[in-house]
């Protein structure tokens, strides 16, 4: 089978991903006769129906939580952005299962005092809340989730950040015998995420390791990923073996493939389009239409707008 390098293939020939994604799902659920339940009218977060993941006793609330109703469980797990697994929405649930989760270390270096390798054991014994975060994907889908994790800023405390550490950068696992995506011209793997140091830092982002009560499942990243809930979901790097606290910007996966489409910010702002599709609209699954407005940084503004004072997010989308 030919595939097209992305350099072979004009912008105009490529179907945006909304419509295509739009009209994929209609015709499941038309097959399946799930039409209410993709119209919006099914309750969300009702009747989790999880695999028996291990459980997460120990989770306290969080005042940061979303008060919007949290999506359905059978969304969060099969409607994903893993391209490790499969570049279809439905792909990660099916073939994720082959990622290796045990043992699992997170190594932390770089500009610090103390260096460390944190075991996934570890990360679970920090104190976990869970946190309903909204997740806003840069194909205009959203869901509500309820996460469980612990902030990122206290793990960073243990490792003691040098003053010369300006940027974190975060890779993923590349496991190219379990993760059939990876055998795809799309991106350089693994894959790498950062953000600048006061990003990282900030009471909102958070090391997730559960959500739903559980363990996370390997499709949503599993068994550690980052959340940063007020930008587009490709910057909370999934299942992650390294952070690195450096000097220089990093050069993330996407910001490398397509940096024309993908800044390094990549906060959510509805002032700036995709080149092939809008932002200014999202649909909340497993609604069929971007029926929500955007809302700048993900509805996040009161609590990270100050992080941005005197930049200009359309040059630093």
């Amino acid at each position: 089978m030919l595939i097209k390098r992305r350099s072979d293939i004009k912008p105009s020939q490529i179907t945006p991903r909304e419509f295509y994604e739009r009209r994929r799902d209609l015709m499941k659920l038309v097959a399946g006769g799930s039409i209410l339940a993709a119209a919006g009218l099914a309750a969300r977060g009702a009747g989790a129906q999880s695999p028996g993941l291990q459980k997460i006793e120990n989770a306290k609330k969080s005042s940061y939580s979303a008060s919007e109703p949290q999506t359905a469980y059978k969304y969060i797990t099969t409607y994903n952005n893993y391209y490790e697994f499969g570049t279809d929405k439905d792909e990660p649930a099916a073939n994720a299962k082959r990622l290796k989760v045990r043992p699992w270390t997170v190594a932390v270096e770089g500009e610090v005092g103390k260096p460390r390798t944190f075991g996934i054991e570890d990360l679970l014994k920090f104190p976990l809340e869970e946190r309903a975060y909204r997740l806003r994907c840069v194909e205009a889908w959203s869901m509500v989730i309820p996460w469980i994790g612990f902030e990122f800023n206290q793990l960073a405390k243990l490792v003691e950040p040098t003053s010369k550490a300006k940027f974190v950068e975060f890779v993923t696992a590349y496991q190219p015998e379990n993760m059939p995506g990876t055998r795809l011209p799309i991106l350089d793997w693994p894959y790498v995420e950062g953000l600048r140091i006061d990003e990282a830092m900030h009471p909102l982002t958070i090391l997730a390791v559960g959500l739903y009560g559980e363990v996370l499942p390997n499709q949503n990243g599993a068994p550690v990923r980052l959340v940063v809930p007020w930008k587009y979901g490709f910057k909370s790097g999934k299942s992650i073996v390294r952070i690195r606290f450096v000097e220089q910007q990093p050069k993330t996966a996407w910001e490398q493939a397509t940096p024309q489409e993908y800044g390094f910010y990549s906060n959510v702002n509805p002032n700036v389009d995709h080149p092939r599709w809008t932002q200014r609209r999202e649909r909340r699954i497993p609604d069929l239409f971007a029926s929500r407005a955007t809302q700048m940084f993900n509805g996040y503004g009161e609590q990270v707008a100050s992080l941005y004072t005197g930049m200009d997010l359309k040059k630093f989308y």
